[in-house]
């Protein structure tokens, strides 16, 4: 096992040191690396009601359940939009949900799980629309 994690580390380590040569190290590295797959998943709401205080901080007091009852969420933040005024910002939402999962799998566990359905149930009421981006890390 010894000999084989020593040549493992020398392949590596030689396989950088020619990559840094030709200018491709952070290329090499991350073939060394073990593929990432995080998944995140970030939605958007605009309210019915976007005028409301009540009905934004219901929400919000939701989405802080949601958090906590479901262990396949590695982080959650809750956002509401910040004050950046530029063309290429969208400003529109009242309130933002992004969260981090090992992989896609425990993903569709959330999406599945009894607390997610329950809070959707119980909060739609408080939505005119919803915008998810889903993406993997690279």
């Amino acid at each position: 096992m010894k000999k084989l994690s020593r040549r493992l580390f020398l392949g590596n380590s030689a396989l950088l040191s020619v990559a840094g040569l030709l200018g491709l190290a952070p290329v090499a590295k991350a073939a060394t690396q073990k593929p990432k797959g995080n998944f995140v998943h970030h939605v958007y709401f605009w309210l019915k009601n976007p005028e409301s205080a009540a009905d934004k901080a219901k929400l919000i007091e939701g989405l802080t359940n949601l958090k906590k009852g479901v262990k396949e969420i590695k982080l959650a933040r809750i956002g509401v939009p910040a004050t950046t005024n530029r063309d290429v910002i969208e400003r529109g939402y009242a309130v933002s949900w992004l969260l981090f999962f090992d992989n896609l799998e425990e993903e569709e566990i959330y999406q599945k799980h009894p607390v997610h359905l329950k809070f959707v149930e119980n909060y739609a009421h408080l939505w005119s629309k919803v915008i998810v981006y889903d993406s993997v890390d690279v």
